[in-house]
C-alpha cells in the first residue's frame, strides 16, 4: 500500500504542478461525499481563471505604455478635455470622479494626466496636499468614501450553518440509507402498523441526522477557525501622512487622496501617482506575469496597486481604491482558487481510496453471501416466488448493512481530519505569535531536520543603539547620553559636521513629530540606532535636512550591502555620502579624517588601525558600520550610479543588538530534536561568530565562513562543507538560495529559512517552509513565506516546529486508531455473514460506530496539544513513511484481539452467559455491539501514545478528549439502556454491562503489551 500511494499520492511539500495535482483527484474513485472530501483543496478551474485575467493584464498594460509613450510626444497644443464632471462628485466638494481617475491609471494614460493637470492638479481635484496629506475631518473622509469606495476587495460570503448541513447531506452512502430507510418504514407500517412497524426505519432516519448534525457542527467550526486566521493574514499597516503627520494605518482605511510611503519590499496598497522619491523599481509579476521590473518617475508615475517595490523609496498619492483597482478584481478570482493541498491530505485521500475499494469488494460479498442465505432458505421452503412483507424487511436489512459496511470501510474522515488538526493547530500557534500563511507549512514544519536563520531581530532584540564609535580615530565609548555629548566637545567641529551630515541625510529613517507633538524616530533599527546618535551629539535633523538638497538616493540593500546620497551644498558644490558594512566602505576609501580634523591620506598603519578597531567591535557581538563622503569636484548626473571609490572615512559606529532572552534555550531544543540551527547573515564574520556562540549555535567543530568565499566553492567542495556549516557571514541572498537548494536537493533535508528582506523572497520561495519576520519583514517577504513570526523571534519558530510534529503525529494516532476500527468492522460482519448468515451489527449500530471513529476520534485525537517531549524525538525528514511499522503493529494487534473477542462471544457467548429463550439473540448481539463499541473507546486512550506506556499522561489537559470520550459513553448507556428499539438493543443487566467494559478495558493491557514488542 506505501508504494502505492508514494507513486500515485505523492505531492511536493510545496509549488507542485498542475498535472501532479490532477493526478490523484482522478484515483479518487470511491468517495462517498465529494464536496466535503475535496473542500480544502485548491480549485484548479480558478486558478486557471486567474492565469487568464493576467495574461489580459500583461496585455492591456503594454499596449497602455505604448500609446502613453507616443501621446507624450504629441502632448503640446493639445486642446483641454471635455470630460465632466458628475453632480454628485462636484456637490461633494471633487473635482474628478473614481471612473475618470481609474480609466488615467489603469491605462496609463499620460495625456488625460496632463490635461487634469498633472499630478498637483489631481491632488488639487481631490482636495488633498502633497506635502500634508488628507485632513482629518470625519465628515470629509466620510464624504470621500461615498464618492470614490473603500479600499477593500469583495470576498465570498462565509457559509452559513445550513449550507454545511446541507454538504453533509450529499453523503451518496448516507442518501442510499435514507431509501432504505423510507421503503423500511413503509413495509413496516404496512406489516405491522405505526408505531411499531416504524421503529427500524426511524432508527436509521435517526441516526443519519445525528451523523450529519455531528459532522456539519465540526466542519462549521473549522470553517469559523480558517475565517479568523484569514482576516489575521490581511492585517497590513503602512505609512500615511494625514493632517501633516507620519502615522502607520491599515491599508483598507486609505482613501483617495491619501500620501503613501513606500518602501523596498512594500506591496502597493491600492492605484496611485509617483509624487516624489528615488530609484524607484516595481515588480508588477503579482499583476502581469510580467518578470522584467517596472522603473516609477515623474515621467512614468502611475503605481498599480498589488505590485512590490523592489528597490528604492517614495511617495505616492493614492487615486483609486478597492474593487476599482485590476488587482482587486484579480483577487476575487485568486481567493476562490484556495490553497494547494497538504501532502499529508493527499496522502490520506490515497489511503482512503485503497480502504474505500477493499471495503465495497467486502459490502459486496456480504451482502451475496446474505441474500444467498436467504434464498437458499426459500428454496428449501420452496417460496422462492412469493414473498413475505418480513423477508421484504430482513432483504432491505441485508442491503443497509452492505450499505453501511461502504460507510464505515471508506473512511472519508482521514483526509478531514488533517484538516481540523491543522486548524486547530494554527488558530493555536496564532495565539504563540505564529501566523500559518499556508496549511502545508503547518505539517512540514514538524519534518523540518534544518533552520537556517537570520541573526538580526530573530536572534537578537533588534533593539539597536550606538555604544562604540571611532571617529576621527579615536575609539569611545558613546553607550550614556554624556558619553556622546564629551565626544562632540573633543572633535574638531568640521568633523562633527560632516558626521552630522552623513547621519541625517543618507538615511532611510525620518525624525517626524507625531500626534501628540512629540519627536518620534521613523526608520529600520539600524537608521533609528544612527540617527538617535546623531540627536544626541545635539544635532538637528529638519534643519540639517533643509540645508542642502538631496540629488540621488541609492538605498541599502542586503547584495551592495551600502547606500548612498548625492548633495547638492548650499554653498555650492556636490558631495557623496555612503555608509555600509566596515570592509566594503573602507575599501572604498583613500583617505581619513584625522583626530585634528584634517584629510589625511590612509597609510597602511591607519588601514590596520581601522581594521583592528572593526574586528574588536565585531568581538564585541558588536555590528560595525562605517560612514564615509567624498567631495564631486568633476560634477555628477542623476542618471550616473553614485561612485563606489575615492571616498573618505568618517569613522566606525559600533551598534549593540543584544540576543533575545530564551534564544540559547531554544537552540538546544533544535539540537536535541535533531534540526541544524545555522545562522546566515549580512554581518561581519567576528560579529556573527560572537552571537552565534553566545546562541550556542557554533560549536567547536563547526564551520563559519563568508559568502564571497562560500560561492567560489565548487560544487563537491560546497557538499563537502555544507554539513559541518553552522554560520554564513556576509552572504547575499543567492548565498543564502544556493545553500537552501544544496541542503534540498543533494543532502535531503527538510528546510526552513527566516527572511525579512525582499531579496530574500528566492530562498524563501526555494525553501521547504519559508517564515518570514512580522515586524522587520517587508511585504514581499511576508507574501513568499509560508508562517510569519509575529514576534521576530527565534523561539517562537521552535514552537511552530512543535506544532507541526504535534499534528503530524496527531494525524497518526487518528489513523491508527480509525484503521482498527475499519478492519474490525469489516472482518465481524463479513466473517459473521459468511459462516451464520447474519450481520451481528446492524445499519444503525454502524453509524454510531462510524461516527465514534470518524468525527468524534478526529475531534480527540487530531487536537491534542503538543508536549516537550515531542522535542526529544528525530525528525520524520523527507522520506519517512507515514504508516510506521509501529501503527501497524499496533493495528495488527488491536485488530486481532478485538476480532477473537467478538467471534467467541457470537459463537459461545449464549452457552457462557447462559442466554436462553426468544430474547437471547437479541441479548447476545447488545453484548456484542457494547463490547465492541467500548474496545474502540478504550482503544481511543491507547492511541493516545503509539510507543509509550503511560497513556493517561496528561489526558486532563485536552478537554477536548475528555469531553469526546465522555459523550461517547453517556451517548452508548442511552442507546443500550433507552433507544432499544431503534437501535435493535436491549437493556443489560450490572453483570453484563461490567463485563462489556472489561472486554473494551483488556485491550488496554494488551496494547501496552504490543508497545513492547521491538519493530
Amino acid at each position: 500500500m506505501e508504494s502505492y500511494y508514494l507513486n500515485n499520492f505523492e505531492v511536493e511539500l510545496k509549488h507542485s504542478s498542475e498535472e501532479v495535482l490532477q493526478r490523484w483527484r482522478k484515483l479518487c474513485g470511491i468517495v462517498k461525499n465529494r464536496k466535503r472530501r475535496f473542500r480544502f483543496t485548491a480549485n484548479l478551474s480558478k486558478r486557471i481563471e486567474a492565469q487568464a485575467m493576467r495574461r489580459t493584464n500583461k496585455e492591456k498594460l503594454r499596449v497602455a505604455v505604448i500609446v502613453s509613450k507616443a501621446a507624450f510626444q504629441f502632448i503640446q497644443g493639445v486642446q483641454p478635455s471635455d470630460y465632466s464632471i458628475p453632480e454628485e462628485v462636484k456637490a461633494a466638494g471633487f473635482g474628478i470622479c473614481g471612473e475618470e481617475l481609474g480609466s488615467i491609471i489603469e491605462g496609463h494614460n499620460l495625456e488625460k494626466l496632463n490635461l487634469h493637470g498633472g499630478v498637483a492638479g489631481i491632488a488639487e481635484k481631490l482636495s488633498t496636499s502633497t506635502i500634508n496629506g488628507l485632513t482629518t475631518d470625519s465628515d470629509l473622509l466620510n464624504r470621500r468614501q461615498e464618492i470614490f469606495g473603500i479600499n477593500k476587495f469583495t470576498e465570498s460570503e462565509g457559509r452559513s450553518f445550513l449550507v454545511f448541513i446541507w454538504e453533509a447531506l450529499q453523503d451518496l452512502t448516507l442518501m442510499i440509507l435514507g431509501v432504505c430507510a423510507f421503503v423500511s418504514l413503509l413495509v413496516g407500517i404496512v406489516m405491522e402498523g405505526w408505531p411499531k412497524g416504524a421503529h427500524d426505519g426511524l432508527g436509521i432516519v435517526a441516526s443519519i441526522l445525528l451523523v450529519v448534525f455531528v459532522t456539519a457542527t465540526s466542519d462549521y467550526r473549522q470553517s469559523l477557525q480558517f475565517k479568523d486566521l484569514d482576516k489575521e493574514q490581511k492585517k497590513i499597516a503602512i505609512q500615511v501622512t494625514r493632517n501633516g503627520y507620519r502615522q502607520k494605518m491599515s491599508i483598507y482605511d486609505l482613501l483617495p487622496g491619501d500620501i503613501v510611503h513606500l518602501a523596498i519590499g512594500d506591496q502597493v496598497p491600492a492605484d496611485g501617482v509617483f509624487v516624489s522619491g528615488f530609484s524607484v523599481l516595481i515588480d508588477e509579476s503579482s499583476l502581469t506575469g510580467e518578470s522584467e521590473p517596472v522603473m516609477v518617475t515623474a515621467e512614468n508615475p502611475f503605481l498599480l496597486s498589488g505590485t512590490k517595490v523592489r528597490d528604492g523609496s517614495c511617495k505616492m498619492m493614492v487615486t483609486t481604491v478597492g474593487m476599482r483597482t485590476q488587482w482587486g478584481k484579480l483577487m476575487e478570482t485568486l481567493s476562490e482558487g484556495g490553497d494547494d493541498e497538504t501532502p499529508l491530505q493527499v496522502k490520506l485521500n490515497g489511503v482512503a481510496t485503497i480502504i474505500g475499494k477493499v471495503g465495497l469488494f467486502f459490502a459486496i460479498v456480504t451482502f451475496a453471501v446474505l441474500v444467498q442465505g436467504l434464498m437458499s432458505r426459500k428454496w428449501q421452503d420452496g417460496t422462492y416466488l412469493r414473498w413475505s412483507g418480513d423477508e421484504t424487511l430482513e432483504m432491505l436489512e441485508f442491503f443497509a448493512v452492505a450499505v453501511t459496511i461502504v460507510v464505515v470501510a471508506v473512511p472519508e474522515g482521514l483526509p478531514l481530519a488533517v484538516t481540523l488538526s491543522l486548524a486547530f493547530a494554527m488558530k493555536k500557534m496564532m495565539n504563540d505569535k505564529a501566523l500559518v500563511r499556508h496549511l502545508a507549512a503547518c505539517e512540514t514544519m514538524g519534518s523540518s531536520t534544518c533552520i537556517c536563520s537570520d541573526k538580526t531581530g530573530t536572534l537578537t532584540t533588534n533593539h539597536m543603539a550606538v555604544v562604540k564609535s571611532c571617529i576621527c580615530m579615536n575609539v569611545r565609548e558613546v553607550s550614556k547620553p554624556l558619553d556622546a555629548s564629551s565626544l562632540c566637545s573633543e572633535l574638531p567641529d568640521s568633523a562633527v559636521k560632516i558626521l552630522l551630515q552623513s547621519i541625517f541625510n543618507n538615511t532611510g529613517g525620518e525624525v517626524v513629530v507625531n500626534k501628540n507633538g512629540k519627536s518620534e524616530i521613523l526608520g529600520t533599527p539600524t537608521d533609528t540606532a544612527l540617527l538617535e546618535f546623531g540627536l544626541s551629539l545635539g544635532g538637528n535633523f529638519r534643519a540639517e535636512r533643509q540645508a542642502s538638497k538631496l540629488l540621488k538616493v541609492e538605498p541599502f540593500n542586503s547584495l551592495k550591502k551600502r547606500m548612498g546620497v548625492v548633495l547638492e551644498l548650499p554653498e555650492g558644490g556636490l558631495r557623496a555620502h555612503s555608509k555600509g558594512a566596515s570592509e566594503i566602505i573602507l575599501a572604498a576609501c583613500d583617505k581619513v579624517i584625522n583626530a585634528n580634523g584634517e584629510i589625511v591620506p590612509l597609510d597602511e598603519a591607519t588601514i590596520n588601525y581601522l581594521n583592528d578597531t572593526i574586528n574588536q567591535f565585531a568581538n564585541e557581538a558588536l555590528r560595525t558600520l562605517c560612514l564615509a563622503y567624498m567631495e564631486l569636484e568633476n560634477g555628477f548626473s542623476v542618471e550616473n550610479p553614485i561612485p563606489v571609490s575615492g571616498y573618505t572615512c568618517i569613522g566606525v559606529v559600533g551598534i549593540k543588538d543584544p540576543v533575545r532572552p530564551g534564544v540559547k534555550e531554544s537552540v538546544a531544543v533544535c539540537r536535541s530534536a535533531g534540526i541544524t540551527v545555522r545562522m546566515v547573515t549580512g554581518d561581519n564574520i567576528n560579529t556573527a561568530k560572537a552571537i552565534a556562540r553566545e546562541c550556542g549555535i557554533l560549536t567547536d567543530d563547526g564551520i563559519a565562513i563568508e559568502g564571497p568565499e562560500f560561492r567560489e566553492k565548487s560544487e563537491e567542495e560546497m557538499l563537502k562543507i555544507i554539513p559541518k556549516l553552522q554560520v554564513m557571514a556576509r552572504s547575499s541572498p543567492l548565498d543564502k538560495h544556493t545553500l537552501v537548494k544544496h541542503l534540498r536537493t543533494s543532502l535531503g533535508e527538510v528546510v526552513a529559512v527566516t527572511g525579512d528582506g525582499t531579496n530574500d523572497a528566492p530562498a524563501l520561495h526555494e525553501a521547504d517552509i519559508g517564515l518570514a519576520m512580522g515586524i522587520a519583514g517587508t511585504e514581499v517577504a511576508k507574501e513568499s513565506a509560508d508562517v510569519i513570526i509575529l514576534d521576530d523571534n527565534f523561539s517562537t519558530i521552535v514552537t511552530v516546529a512543535k506544532w507541526g510534529r504535534s499534528v503530524y503525529i496527531n494525524i497518526q494516532k487518528f489513523v491508527q486508531f480509525q484503521l482498527t476500527v475499519n478492519v474490525v468492522a469489516l472482518i465481524v460482519n463479513f466473517s459473521s455473514a459468511c459462516l451464520t448468515g447474519t450481520a451481528p451489527l446492524t445499519a444503525v449500530q454502524l453509524l454510531w460506530v462510524n461516527m465514534i471513529m470518524d468525527t468524534l476520534g478526529a475531534l480527540a485525537l487530531a487536537t491534542e496539544p503538543p508536549n516537550d517531549d515531542l522535542m526529544k524525538r528525530s525528525p520524520v525528514g523527507r522520506k519517512g513513511n507515514f504508516i510506521s511499522n509501529v501503527m501497524w503493529r499496533n493495528i495488527l494487534g488491536q485488530s486481532v484481539y478485538q476480532f477473537v473477542v467478538i467471534w467467541l462471544l457470537q459463537s459461545k457467548g449464549k452457552g457462557m452467559f447462559g442466554l436462553e429463550g426468544p430474547n437471547s439473540g437479541l441479548i447476545l448481539n447488545t453484548l456484542i455491539f457494547n463490547s465492541f463499541v467500548f474496545c474502540q473507546i478504550f482503544n481511543e486512550v491507547s492511541s493516545r501514545e503509539m510507543e509509550e506506556i503511560d497513556v493517561f499522561k496528561g489526558i486532563l489537559n485536552n478537554y477536548v478528549f475528555v469531553a469526546v470520550l465522555s459523550c461517547t459513553v453517556i451517548f452508548q448507556i442511552i442507546i443500550i439502556e433507552f433507544l432499544g428499539t431503534f437501535a435493535n438493543t436491549t437493556p443489560l443487566t450490572f453483570a453484563q454491562w461490567f463485563l462489556s467494559v472489561f472486554i473494551g478495558f483488556l485491550g488496554m493491557p494488551i496494547a501496552a503489551g504490543l508497545k513492547m514488542i521491538p519493530v
